[in-house]
């Protein structure tokens, strides 16, 4: 050390640069394994103890890879503000929910959209959503109590449970839609699921516990995005040091003026081009909360089951199934790319690092069991009417609200990340009830789902302002399809109108199917438009009227009026 140290005392001229980036030493490739930065991190104190220069980002690595008790934490600098040692980390906290990194800021960041009042969460549902002021309000009112629940002391927070909302209206007329909206709104977990999807249990299908299980892949998913926003300024300032370790080896192998000379190349652009080999895992950029190296495949079993996950973490702290991950690495495939590239590369790298200090599936569990919002749609659909005397044999009927029963009112469900409590998430149901009514559910179904809301049918002037109010409404939809081919497509507010009287038509004497039905019209009336657009001049203009409304839909009205005396 002291040898390379004088014989490179002076800084390199650009000739040398040169020659050094031509007949550099090997590279020294990167891995997201902690088990083999732990044991290199070791051996590079050891070896460059007397070396004063060593850089803060090696620092680091040394610091994360000791522990925090060892006898040579006193030479160890400052670590920088923002890292996460792993002290604090996942520590529980008074009422046993972890308390992640930066936990006194935790919550204010969990909970930003929760805490919007009632009435900021209706204004924005009233930018996409028409009419049915009442189930926004009962959906806003229970987003709210989610955060007062939340505020509440720790003595009394326990006894509050969610409230329910079971969501009645007939087809068409925004029940799905307001589940849509919602789940853009919260940053908290959600998931909507059809109820018809699932059977009863022991007949061949998925059961009701798949819910818990899609929802903490979902709150996995949020949590780790929310961490590695959290971390990524810490892994950037990270990158650059990562890169000049494979231009020029470590700093101790090597003198200060040298990789001082290789960093203002660096950051003045010039090699921008050089190539690097860098050794990327297989898994990297999955998708959050997935197991990308096909282990569970590999060894068969359920995905979700928690020995199938140990078993899948320990393969990959082994290795993987025969990768190239090096020791105790996961499987890695060896990519040559320029710098310009492998900067977001090894910044996806540097923060699946960083994001091993953080206990994510601990605070995935606890985002899911405190703040989860399950929509359960079609649930008329599991119902058979009373009225006879006939048991039904459909696997997905009466069985799956039984299953539901537990859900709904607490339990625990097994998960591939640890036991989920289902007491205090919230289950919103919905169902147009078009041939059962809501008292053909369970009765203690419905003593769960405590809050009703029935949604109004759509009137010809509802159907008329969902053609114009909404931000992304139909006619903007078609004007902007058409402009893309240099064609101005305009309506004329008679021609709305008329579009909407229509519809609303069609869904009394046909079969009512609310605003769906607009799509039926619309794509009617937009077909002998869409067909020619692309021939047309260009910038030339095209008017619907309401004598092209009415031409168009002419065959539709003369067809249902006959399908009346069609036996």
């Amino acid at each position: 050390m002291l040898l390379a140290t004088a014989a490179f005392r002076r800084g390199p001229s650009s000739s040398s640069v040169a020659r050094v980036l031509r007949q550099r030493a090997p590279p020294q490739f990167l891995s997201t394994a902690s088990t083999s930065s732990v044991g290199d991190g070791d051996d590079k104190n050891n070896d460059g103890e007397d070396d004063a220069t060593s850089s803060p980002a090696d620092v680091d690595d040394a610091t994360a890879a000791d522990s925090p008790g060892s006898s040579d934490a006193v030479d160890k600098p400052e670590e920088p503000s923002g890292v996460v040692t792993p002290d604090e980390t996942a520590q529980p906290n008074n009422d046993g929910e972890p308390a992640a990194a930066a936990s006194t800021n935790n919550n204010e960041d969990f909970l930003t959209t929760m805490s919007l009042r009632p009435s900021e969460v209706v204004n924005e549902l009233d930018r996409h959503i028409v009419g049915q002021s009442s189930a926004k309000r009962a959906v806003a009112i229970a987003m709210r109590n989610r955060w007062r629940r939340r505020q509440l002391p720790q003595e009394l927070l326990k006894e509050v449970t969610p409230r329910n909302v079971l969501m009645i209206g007939p087809t068409g007329c925004g029940k799905t839609e307001v589940a849509r909206r919602m789940a853009k709104l919260s940053d908290a977990p959600f998931l909507k699921v059809e109820a018809t999807k699932f059977t009863e249990v022991g007949y061949h299908g998925r059961d009701v516990d798949q819910i818990v299980r899609d929802l903490m892949d979902v709150s996995m998913s949020l949590t780790k995005k929310r961490q590695m926003e959290k971390l990524r300024g810490e892994a950037k300032l990270l990158v650059e040091d990562r890169i000049l370790d494979m231009l020029s080896g470590p700093e101790y192998s090597g003198t200060k003026g040298q990789r001082e000379s290789f960093r203002s190349m660096l950051q003045e652009g010039l090699l921008e081009n050089q190539e690097l080999e860098v050794d990327v895992p297989e898994n990297l950029g999955g998708a959050a909360g997935k197991d990308g190296d096909g282990t569970v495949l590999a060894f068969g079993g359920d995905s979700n089951s928690m020995n199938v996950q140990a078993m899948t973490d320990l393969m990959k702290k082994l290795g993987g199934a025969g990768g190239r991950g090096g020791r105790g690495g996961p499987p890695t495939e060896r990519k040559k790319m320029p710098i310009s590239e492998a900067r977001e590369v090894i910044l996806e790298i540097e923060l699946e690092k960083l994001l091993e200090k953080v206990d994510l599936k601990k605070e995935a569990v606890t985002a899911a069991e405190e703040t989860g919002i399950v929509f359960i749609d079609e649930i008329d659909k599991i119902c058979s009417s009373r009225d006879f005397n006939s048991k039904s044999a459909d696997a997905s009927a009466e069985g799956v609200q039984r299953d539901l029963l537990p859900l709904v009112e607490g339990t625990t469900i097994s998960t591939k990340y640890g036991n989920v409590n289902t007491d205090y998430m919230l289950f919103i149901a919905s169902g147009a009830f078009h041939a059962v009514k809501p008292s053909d559910m369970l009765p203690e179904l419905q003593g769960r789902l405590p809050i009703r809301v029935e949604l109004n049918g759509l009137t010809e002037d509802d159907l008329y302002k969902i053609l114009t109010v909404p931000e992304a409404n139909l006619v903007r939809q078609q004007i902007e399809l058409i402009k893309t081919e240099g064609v101005e497509l305009r309506f004329e507010d008679e021609a709305l109108r008329q579009i909407a009287k229509t519809a609303a038509h069609l869904n009394r004497t046909v079969e009512n199917i609310g605003a769906r039905r607009l799509h039926t019209v619309m794509e009617r009336i937009m077909e002998e438009i869409s067909f020619q657009a692309a021939e047309m001049e260009q910038e030339s203009e095209v008017v619907v009227t309401k004598d092209l409304v009415k031409e168009r839909l002419s065959d539709i009205l003369t067809k249902s009026d006959l399908s009346k005396y069609i036996l």
